[in-house]
């Protein structure tokens, strides 16, 4: 069978068919506009294994602990809530954004995070809150990692002008107003 140039191959159309299968039957799960949580995130029913401490790290992810009233006042200016604990300033720019996972789950991925963060950003601290805790900033975003009896929040944020010291105030604040 001859083919022209405009015509495309039986093995051509079939390159294209398998990417375009996996995207109708992936993008369903992505996109379901429920609100499944982290990857990383735990079942509800994670039960401990046995450990003493693991009692009290186990448990429910909790809720966003933020209103976009509280992350206007914690940021000093104007956000809005976009959905799944992320707030933004509406010009696209500015963004704060709160994962939650339960502290089991926070506790499993800590380290590796710690580490990532180390790569990523100029500055990183331990902090003395929870059960473990830490900020990473540079000039333009940051992360803050804090676990405690109630979960594990993930804090991000990015581009709020303050560079990196400003970043890292406005990460404690947020830390700080964190239900303990």
């Amino acid at each position: 069978m001859a083919s022209d140039a405009l015509t495309p191959s039986r093995t051509g159309r079939a390159r294209l068919a398998l990417p375009l299968l996996l995207l109708a039957l992936l993008a369903p799960a992505g996109c379901d506009g429920g609100d499944a949580g982290p990857p990383d995130s735990a079942p509800a029913d994670v039960a401990g294994d046995g450990d003493a401490d693991a009692g009290t790290l186990a448990g429910v992810r909790p809720p966003c602990p933020f209103t976009a009233a509280q992350v206007s006042e914690i940021v000093g200016q104007s956000m809005r809530d976009d959905g799944n604990c992320a707030f933004g300033d509406g010009k696209g720019v500015a963004s704060l954004t709160v994962t939650t996972a339960s502290a089991e789950a926070g506790v499993t991925t800590y380290d590796y995070q710690h580490e990532q963060a180390g790569k990523q950003y100029e500055k990183v601290v331990d902090l003395d809150r929870g059960e473990r805790s830490y900020l990473a900033v540079k000039d333009i975003s940051g992360e803050a990692v804090l676990i405690d009896g109630k979960g594990a929040y993930t804090v991000t944020i990015s581009s709020f002008g303050g560079g990196t010291a400003g970043n890292e105030q406005i990460l404690r604040r947020t830390l700080d107003a964190i239900p303990g």
